[in-house]
């Protein structure tokens, strides 16, 4: 039987991705090409490696074209630079992402900005996120864009709620306390950060909590106002003695919040899945826009 408490990032990924299928499928139908969606991935980082695989799986299950540029970890800035001008130029491509981290010799600031805006699948350009801070339409950060709709499709009201979000990185943090203050959603945000004195004060207010703040199991219950709406946006691997030699966790202690919470995300299963899903909706919104 579901329980009603958690917020089900798989579910509602799953539907997510059948709408957008439809779309594409529509595309195919009328002619067009299916949306294109690139990846520049500059070295070996794991992580980095294993989220493009799910990135490929996820657009192949759409009906959507994946292509990967791997690079060595010793390319330099300039070879990473030309390729994303080859990528900005080449009109089979609608989107494309730039997997961070990047070796710490190339500048990250000036390769991302390098993107066009245009392609920006992920919202990182200055030009994207100067359209989400006026509420234009853009292409909104995967993950901020996922939590919106893990909330809106749970059913679970923002208009006039107080947001507790607890972080404050470019990615997570800063984006969806703008983008739930915008006109529309109209909840009332609270940012806390590494500087925020008695942090428990703020959160304990909170009727939805956002937490992306990189540390395992942080939030405990009496951190959590009774009834609030837990997202946790965290993920660590904890090292054990299992089989597999690890579990994984969250920023939020689930076990202990859960039975405070009205609702909560799973770690895995809540907003992992929807960061995904939510970049191919911006490269659904791409290929439309490019394909006009």
């Amino acid at each position: 039987m579901a329980d009603n408490k958690i917020i089900d990032g798989k579910l509602i990924a799953e539907t997510m991705k059948k709408e957008i299928a439809a779309e594409v499928a529509n595309m195919l139908d009328s002619g067009k090409d299916a949306p294109h969606l690139a990846a520049v991935i500059v070295g070996e980082d794991g992580a980095s490696l294993t989220y493009v695989a799910s990135k490929e799986k996820a657009c192949r299950s759409v009906g959507m074209v994946s292509s990967v540029y791997r690079m060595s970890a010793k390319s330099t800035e300039e070879d990473v630079l030309k390729t994303i001008d080859f990528l900005n130029n080449d009109p089979e491509i609608d989107g494309y992402i730039v997997q961070l981290p990047l070796p710490a010799h190339i500048n990250e600031t000036r390769v991302i900005q390098s993107i066009s805006p245009n392609k920006d699948v992920d919202g990182f350009t200055l030009y994207n996120i100067g359209l989400m801070q006026l509420g234009e339409p853009c292409y909104l950060p995967a993950t901020p864009f996922g939590i919106l709709e893990l909330l809106k499709r749970s059913n679970v009201e923002i208009a006039g709620k107080h947001v507790v979000v607890m972080g404050r990185s470019n990615i997570v943090g800063s984006p969806i306390s703008v983008m739930l203050s915008r006109k529309g959603i109209d909840a009332t945000v609270t940012i806390c950060h590494t500087k925020t004195k008695n942090v428990e004060e703020y959160t304990r207010q909170a009727d939805i909590l956002i937490v992306a703040i990189g540390q395992p199991e942080y939030v405990k219950a009496n951190m959590v106002k009774e009834g609030a709406v837990v997202i946790d946006v965290g993920i660590h691997r904890i090292k054990d003695d299992s089989e597999k030699g690890y579990h994984i966790v969250g920023d939020v202690d689930f076990n202990e919040v859960y039975k405070v919470a009205s609702k909560i995300t799973p770690v895995p299963g809540g907003v992992g899945p929807m960061t995904i899903v939510s970049l191919l909706h911006n490269t659904l919104m791409a290929a439309k826009n490019n394909k006009k």
